[in-house]
């Protein structure tokens, strides 16, 4: 059994806002969604897998040393919608008392990461607003050393790719372990992807079938594995993938390859 660490595809719903008076606003009303929970369904559907799922604000505020605890624990990290300031260390953490008594400095964990896959450690990396470039660049992974281990290059401004009317997925020849069996002609529509370039010495196996771009990549890096989707495993781009009747096949063949039960 593979123990998973799933980050973001959280959110809070704040309101609605009532504005009662020219002096008196209140909020009325706090939800919080957890759109990560069809992905979390869908990788525990084979029974051999167990997954923890939290917010990127959770990531956000982990102390020194708590991440190198994630890294040794979990067989596998997933990152989605997680914008690249996320791995840094929360203002808290910086303590005004000790400012000015010595340096300071914290782990670095966009390296932690680095070191992890070169080390073996597998990591799934998912689209949305806020991954690869993302809107107007706010993703900002290839700004970072996570540029060192995603299976395909990041744009260096904006990425969104969106349409109402839908996007179709198509495999890339050469790829019948991947996309055998999963129905591709049957994918439903997703409503964007973020737009990323093929990377040398690393593969794309299923492209967006309108505009060529790559929506699914895979690398190996040093004794490790990743893995690229472009597009969201949730709601809103994801709002038709989620109920496709091989969405948890396609995401079991993901693991496969990441754990090395596809030789791609």
């Amino acid at each position: 059994m593979a123990k998973i660490f799933y980050t973001g595809d959280w959110a809070v719903l704040m309101g609605p806002v009532f504005a009662e008076s020219p002096f008196n606003y209140a909020y009325k009303g706090t939800d919080i969604f957890n759109y990560g929970e069809w992905l979390v369904k869908a990788l525990e559907s084979g029974g051999r897998h167990q997954v923890r799922s939290i917010p990127s604000w959770d990531f956000y505020k982990m102390g020194p040393g708590e991440y190198e605890k994630v890294l040794e624990e979990y067989d596998l990290i997933i990152f989605s919608d997680v914008e690249a300031k996320n791995f840094q260390l929360a203002p808290g953490f910086f303590n005004r008392e000790k400012m000015g008594s010595g340096i300071l400095t914290f782990p670095d964990r966009t390296r932690l990461t680095v070191e992890a896959v070169h080390q073996g450690k597998p990591v799934m990396f998912l689209g949305g607003w806020l991954s690869f470039s993302g809107e107007i660049g706010k993703g900002g992974w290839g700004r970072t050393r996570l540029r060192d281990i995603i299976p395909v290059n990041c744009l260096s401004g904006d990425d969104l790719v969106e349409s109402t009317e839908g996007f179709s997925a198509s495999a890339m020849p050469g790829h019948e372990k991947w996309t055998g069996k999963l129905d591709l002609p049957s994918f439903p529509p997703i409503l964007g992807y973020n737009q990323v370039r093929p990377r040398e010495n690393c593969e794309v196996i299923m492209s967006v079938k309108e505009t060529g771009d790559p929506l699914l990549a895979t690398g190996k890096f040093g004794k490790g594995r990743t893995l690229a989707y472009m597009s969201d495993p949730a709601p809103h781009w994801g709002c038709n993938f989620v109920y496709w009747k091989n969405y948890n096949k396609f995401w079991l063949k993901c693991l496969d390859y990441l754990l090395g039960g596809i030789n791609s």
